[in-house]
Formats: structure tokens, sequence, C-alpha cells
């Protein structure tokens, strides 16, 4: 064995004080006598989780990096105890045939702090089955945002069903119907609120539901209705931190301009209380950062998203130690689940599994600060917030972070081969 770990790890619901057994980048034992062993690391008191997969971030490589890199955005899920992320394709040029794919995989491929899977955008006559041995899943947006790769047609999302759903792929959606999105002045919250009504999202689901049992992800729900109708549907659910925490009542600014938007104070608990009944399967960043510069024009005109990646897990340690989120839907919608959903090999830690934990010190308490986090963006809506940052952190069984400071290398890979295993 290469490496023997020791310490409290989260294993199959419980905390268990035990040895995990490292070889060649995965699990090879689990259990409270390992013997041998290159390197043996005791972790002590401090508990040891899998590493979390981030199904949706948008790190804006190719052409928009002065928003974020591919090395920034890793770093940033990284130190956010993030081992796997999924990338969004809307960048410049978007990711939409193999060509783009293979151009972009080229350009990261070096950057990698954390391993990786790519989407590729759904556009008119997509070919699917060129495309989806390149990828973790494909991106269809049925309202429109940064990037603005539109399809919102019913007939030309049909046409494509049959080769998605032999592909075996996971589609993930952005389900706001375009065409009850107004393009209204906007000067505050509330404005782009009522520009993107919660029936747009509930209505792109409904449209959805004719696909019903195929692997359809609906991403960052806001809407508990929605939520519910995609379930009922079948489809797997994604939430973000910003749409549990914030509400349209508690925030100003264009920090808080995103789409989908911020919505009222009920919509908000009604949602959270669904997160916390086990009723959205799984955590998602929707990690789109903007520059100071973007983020500082007039509300109609700055630009929509706000970071994440960094930050997510980190806040939920908090609350999980204050009580106020479980540790075992933590794991399970941080973890397990993304990594199920999309057939990585992660989210567990149990024999064959890649060896990907993060350590926390859970009397470690901080406060979330810009100038620390490894965003380009340079801000953050989280600023001040209490969190539990990882103090350590390793990737296929490689220490990326000891102590609370970043000591490895761009070793991240790409979960999905160009053979498509």
């Amino acid at each position: 064995m290469d490496l023997v770990i020791e310490g409290r790890f989260w294993i199959d619901g419980e905390i268990k004080d035990t040895a995990v057994g490292i070889e060649d980048g995965r699990i090879v034992t689990v259990g409270n006598i390992v013997r041998g062993g290159d390197e043996r690391i005791d972790f002590g008191h401090r508990l040891i989780l899998p590493g979390f997969m981030d199904p949706h971030v948008h790190f804006r490589e190719p052409g928009l990096t002065a928003k974020e890199d591919f090395r920034s955005g890793t770093m940033s899920a990284l130190f956010g105890g993030v081992t796997c992320v999924l990338d969004m394709p809307n960048t410049k040029p978007p990711s939409v045939d193999v060509s783009t794919l293979a151009d972009k995989k080229s350009s990261i491929r070096s950057k990698a702090q954390v391993d990786y899977g790519l989407f590729a955008a759904l556009t008119p006559g997509a070919k699917i089955a060129r495309l989806a041995p390149h990828v973790a899943g494909f991106k269809l947006f049925m309202g429109s945002t940064t990037g603005n790769i539109l399809m919102n047609d019913d007939e030309e999302i049909s046409y494509l069903m049959g080769d998605i759903a032999a592909s075996g792929k996971v589609m993930s959606v952005h389900a706001e119907d375009d065409g009850m999105i107004s393009r209204e002045t906007e000067h505050d919250v509330w404005d782009h609120l009522r520009n993107r009504p919660a029936e747009a999202e509930r209505n792109a689901v409904r449209r959805l539901s004719r696909y019903k049992g195929m692997r359809i992800n609906i991403c960052h729900c806001t809407d508990p209705v929605s939520a519910k109708a995609a379930s009922d549907a079948g489809f797997t659910t994604e939430v973000t931190l910003h749409h549990m925490l914030f509400a349209a009542e508690d925030v100003s600014g264009t920090a808080y301009k995103v789409n989908p938007p911020i919505r009222d104070r009920a919509t908000r608990d009604a949602l959270v209380k669904r997160v916390m009944s086990g009723g959205i399967t799984m955590l998602g960043s929707d990690h789109a950062p903007h520059t100071q510069q973007d983020k500082s024009q007039d509300f109609d005109a700055a630009p929509g998203g706000m970071t994440g990646v960094e930050t997510t897990v980190p806040i939920l340690m908090e609350k999980m130690m204050r009580g106020r989120f479980p540790l075992d839907l933590l794991v399970r919608m941080g973890a397990e689940n993304p990594a199920r959903v999309f057939s990585a090999n992660k989210g567990r830690i149990a024999v064959g599994y890649d060896a990907d934990f993060a350590v926390f010190d859970t009397r470690n308490v901080t406060q979330v600060d810009a100038d620390v986090l490894h965003s380009k963006a340079g801000q953050t809506p989280y600023q001040g917030m209490d969190a539990i940052f990882p103090d350590a952190v390793l990737v296929r069984g490689n220490l990326q972070i000891v102590d609370g400071e970043y000591c490895g290398e761009a070793l991240g890979a790409d979960i999905v081969d160009d053979t498509g295993h």
C-alpha cells in the first residue's frame, strides 16, 4: 500500500475510528488493522469525510478567463473540500461539438487541481453519439443566461431525446421557460424576480415531464412546486446554497443578481423545508464568477451569477456543527448522490472508490473573506459568514492541502476518458 490514513471517518452513515489503506489512488482496505503502507497519516480528532463533488460550476475557460480560469476555479474547489467538479459549456466558444471539447480539454488538462468532467451544450441537431464519449453530461438551456446557448423549442428538444437516452448520459437542465421571462428594465432584486417568475421554472419542468424516467437533472431548483414535479417525473434535482440562504426581502444589489433569481422568503423557506426532508437530490454551487467591475455596473446591465464552489461545504459544515444541517444529509447531497448520478467513482469511503477525502477540524470556525478566497472574482455574497474550511484535502490519495495550506500540484484528471469509460 502507498498510504494508510487513520482517524475518524464517515463510513456508511456513521463516524468510525478506523484506518484506510490506499494504493494507486484508490481505497483498497478499510479496517482497524491495516498493516504496511509506505506512509501513514493520523488525523487524530479531525473528521474525515469523502471528498465532495460539485456537479455545476462555470470556470469560464476558454474565452472568459478574466472572470475565472480552470486553475483558479479548481483551486477554489480544493480549498472548499470539493475534489471533483463538472464544468458547464457556456464559454467562448461554447462546448458544442467534438472539436470545441477537444480544444477545451487540451487547454485545461495541466491546470486542474481536482478531478473534473465536462458538459456539452445541446444545440439544434447536435450530434449526440459523437459527443457522448467525451462528456460527463449534456446541458440544456431552456432559459437565457450567460453565454445565451438557448434551446427552448419542444420539437428541437424532442429530436435529440432518443439519442440522449441511448447515450446513457445525464441531461442537466437550466429549467426556466424563456418564453415566460420578461426583459423589462431592472433596478433591484425584486425586478429581477418579477422578470423571471417561478412559473417559468414550473412550466419548463412541466414540458419536460413527458420524458418521465429519463436521466434528467433539474439544476438550481428555486421553487418547491417545480422540485416536487421533477421528482414525480423521476428526475434528479439540484439546489444551491444561495437559493437556500437568501431571500429577496433580505438582500439588495448586484451581488445577489443570479439566474434563476433569489426568490421571496416564503418560497425560500418552503424550498429549505423540502431540502431538509430529503426531497432534493444534490447540492450544486452554480459557481458563476464575475469580476468586481462586472458587478459594479447598474443593476440592469450587471450580469447574473455568484461564486460558491469554495464556500458551500464550509458554510454548511458550520451549520452542521450548530445542529442546523444534518451531517448525513450534507454528505449524501454533496458527495454520494452527485457521484452516483454522474457515474463518478467517488463520494464514499469504501473499498474500490477513489481516495478523495476532506478533513475538518470542526472546532476551527472562521469567517468567509473574499480577500483570501481563490476565485478571480474577488467578491462573495457570503462575506463574513461563519464557515469551517477543511484542514486537509486528498485527491486520489495525494495530499493537496495540509493544515490549511496548499502543498500539492495540478494532478486533476478528466473522469471521462476519450473512449467513454
